[in-house]
């Protein structure tokens, strides 16, 4: 009697261990969706609030074209100072001859703002889809990073020609959970994507990207190194080629409210 009524009086416990048990495992197999929706929403975010403007060092490569530059952001754009193109330097009169050509050109302004405004709202387009678009496994953790793979989810229907080649990529995320930015984003194309079966183009397999972001002060964070190699005859990004390799260094937080003439001012002291 002893030993059943110690049984009996164990199977509320045990019950609850089990359901405690399988209920972490839940928990856990959703942590994935759940840290990439929180640092989606956190980075869509961090765009519309951010008003910073940075001075910084850019090294732009793609096929055929380098350009070494400073770039300082204003309210009314970015304002470049090329001190290098393939290899040759450029004098301080043609730096200052571009800069000052752009300042005067409201229709270069307007055409830089429209760009800008383009890339940020696809960027935001993707990044609302990640968690619907991919599959998302968690493979390892270091301290505040986690590192995510990611796979595309077969139930997934690609509302644009954009969206379908974003789907079809494998790769690895890294997040920052304490604060739920993304630290990296790389991936390959996992097969082809043809548009209308391939009469409007298409990508082709084994294409890769690579983004890398950091912390630049402050609680900013800027990407600082892209890498696209997209093989095909659509471009997946308006403003990336399809093959470029960028990184931006040195990064220097310029007031909110600096203008054309004093952005060109510190840009011809950078160095």
């Amino acid at each position: 009697m002893d030993l059943v009524r110690g049984a009996a009086s164990r199977t509320p416990a045990l019950a609850s261990l089990v359901l405690l048990v399988i209920w972490a495992t839940a928990a856990r197999a959703e942590d994935p969706q759940r840290l990439v929706q929180q640092a989606v929403q956190t980075e869509l975010a961090a765009n519309n609030s951010d008003d910073t403007k940075w001075l910084f060092y850019e090294v732009d490569r793609t096929a055929g074209h380098t350009d070494k530059k400073w770039v300082a952001e204003t309210s009314k754009g970015s304002l470049e100072r090329v001190v290098e193109e393939n290899g040759h330097a450029t004098s301080q009169q043609q730096q200052r001859s571009k800069m000052e050509s752009f300042i005067h050109d409201g229709d270069a302004q307007a055409k830089q703002r429209k760009d800008d405004q383009h890339d940020d709202k696809q960027s935001a387009d993707m990044l609302n889809l990640m968690a619907r678009a991919f599959d998302w496994t968690e493979t390892s953790s270091q301290g505040n990073d986690v590192t995510l793979h990611f796979k595309p989810n077969p139930q997934f229907n690609p509302p644009t020609y954009a969206a379908r080649v974003f789907a079809a990529m494998e790769g690895d995320m890294v997040i920052e959970k304490q604060h739920h930015r993304i630290v990296s984003l790389k991936g390959r194309m996992t097969h082809a994507v043809k548009f209308l079966g391939g009469m409007l183009g298409g990508i082709e397999p084994g294409g890769t990207f690579n983004v890398e972001r950091r912390n630049t002060g402050n609680g900013e964070w800027q990407i600082t190194e892209t890498h696209v190699h997209i093989h095909g005859r659509v471009l997946m990004f308006k403003s990336i080629s399809e093959q470029e390799d960028n990184e931006k260094t040195k990064f220097r937080e310029l007031p909110e409210n600096i203008s054309f003439q004093q952005a060109e001012s510190e840009l011809m002291k950078a160095n």
